[in-house]
C-alpha cells in the first residue's frame, strides 16, 4: 500500500475541514510548496491535492498553483476538486498533473467519464465520497440516493481503475477510518481502492494495509502530529496482506 499525504487548498493555503464543513476550516501550514516538498523529502511516492474552492464552485481557482506544485516535485501528483469538463482534464494532464480525480461529474455525466477513461485510462480516478452509505457530490454539499457499493460496481464496469473512497463523517475527525466499509468494498470490486478520511495513527495504517488496499490518504494526522508520515510509508510498504 502507498501513502498519499494530502494538501487541501482554499485561497492558496493548506487547510483541513472537519467532516467536509467549509465553516470548520483550519489552516494547517503556511506554504503549500514547502509542505509538498517536505512530503517528498521523507519518501512519499505520491501527493494528493484537493482544490476545495473548485470542489465547491466547479471553477478552476487553484489550477495554476497546483500545476506549479506538480512541476516542482519529482514525484507524481493527483488532483481532485471541481474538475467537471474534458477541457479541464486535458489541461491538467497536459501540464504536469499525473492523475485527476473526478467526483461530481462521474455521478452526473457518464459520457464525459467514458470519454476521459477512453482517452487517458489510468490517469483518471473517481472519488466516491459517502455518508451513511450514500454518495455525495459538489464538494460534499449535495446528497444522492446512490449506494456507494452499487456506484463503485458501475465505475468498474465503465473502466475506472482507481477509486478514492471517503467516509465524510470520518474526514478530519482523527477518529479512525471506516474499515468495515472499505473491507466490504474490497470484497465486491476488483479495482484499486484508496482510503481517505479519519486516519489518526500508525495502527490505522496497519489496519488499512492488511485489507490489501492500493493506497491511503492522510492529511490531518500528519499536521496534528498523531502520525509520522515517514513511519506510515515504511509500515504501509512492509505490511503483508492475506
Amino acid at each position: 500500500m502507498i501513502i498519499l499525504p494530502a494538501i487541501d487548498i482554499i485561497d492558496g493555503k493548506p487547510v483541513r475541514l472537519y467532516q467536509g464543513d467549509y465553516d470548520k476550516k483550519e489552516i494547517v501550514a503556511e506554504d503549500v510548496f514547502e509542505t509538498a516538498k517536505s512530503f517528498q523529502a521523507v519518501g512519499a511516492e505520491y501527493v494528493h491535492l484537493v482544490d476545495l474552492d473548485g470542489a465547491k464552485s466547479g471553477s478552476n481557482e487553484n489550477h495554476e498553483l497546483v500545476i506549479k506544485i506538480a512541476n516542482m516535485l519529482k514525484i507524481p501528483v493527483e488532483l481532485g476538486g471541481g474538475i467537471r469538463s474534458f477541457e479541464t482534464i486535458k489541461y491538467l494532464l497536459d501540464n504536469g498533473i499525473s492523475r485527476v480525480i473526478l467526483g461530481t461529474i462521474a455521478m452526473e455525466d457518464e459520457e464525459l467519464l467514458k470519454k476521459a477513461i477512453n482517452t487517458y485510462g489510468e490517469k483518471i480516478a473517481v472519488g466516491i465520497d459517502c455518508k451513511d452509505g450514500k454518495v455525495y457530490g459538489r464538494g460534499w454539499l449535495a446528497g444522492s440516493d446512490l449506494d456507494y457499493i452499487e456506484f463503485a460496481k458501475k465505475m468498474e464496469a465503465v473502466g475506472v481503475k482507481n477509486i478514492i473512497v471517503t467516509d465524510i463523517s470520518k474526514d478530519g475527525t482523527l477518529e479512525g477510518p471506516n474499515v468495515e466499509m472499505l473491507k466490504k468494498l474490497k470484497e465486491t470490486v476488483n479495482i484499486d481502492i484508496t482510503a481517505s478520511g479519519g486516519i489518526r495513527d500508525i495502527e490505522n495504517i496497519k489496519d488499512l494495509a492488511e485489507i490489501g488496499l492500493y493506497g491511503a490518504i492522510t492529511g490531518k494526522a500528519i499536521y496534528a502530529k498523531t502520525l509520522s508520515l515517514e513511519e506510515a510509508i515504511v509500515v504501509a510498504k512492509s505490511t503483508v496482506t492475506y
